[in-house]
């Protein structure tokens, strides 16, 4: 059947798609290891000592790191960035049910099993900016669940 207002719609609904949700679309597995690549909070932790292994101890370790990134207005945002990404791999690893799930307009989130969604870049934010809610904490309420 051939409705040509139909047609259009679906163009646009697709244009208005980013790239991160068409790749996420194809290939879901591929774009949640690119999501838990994390290089500049990876290289941050390292330079504390503190290693990251994907599980909630290393969150904890993470909330304890002293927060010189808040002093370079030009990394703060990407740190947060990785942050939640960081926080949004422990839980997909280690949280029956959750995945990572992404918004068309390209925002990575996570969908525990109950359905609810974490929008973990904006936890990260908020931690790389003000320290609260810690990512342990995060994790917490999204194990509950």
């Amino acid at each position: 059947m051939n409705i040509p207002f139909l047609d259009n719609w679906r163009k646009r609904l697709e244009a208005d798609r980013s790239p991160l949700a068409a790749a996420f679309d194809r290939d879901p597995e591929g774009v949640g290891e690119l999501l838990a690549e994390c290089e500049l909070l990876r290289a941050r932790a390292q330079d504390a000592g503190v290693r990251l292994d994907d599980t909630p101890r290393s969150l904890v370790a993470i909330d304890q790191l002293p927060p010189r990134w808040r002093d370079d207005p030009e990394e703060l945002p990407w740190l947060g960035n990785d942050a939640g990404l960081y926080l949004g791999t422990v839980i997909v690893r280690t949280v029956p049910g959750a995945v990572w799930q992404v918004w068309p307009g390209g925002r990575p989130v996570v969908r525990l099993a109950s359905g609810r969604e974490i929008d973990v870049v904006a936890a990260g934010l908020d931690w790389a900016v003000s320290g609260s809610p810690e990512l342990s904490q995060v994790y917490a309420e999204a194990a509950e669940f």
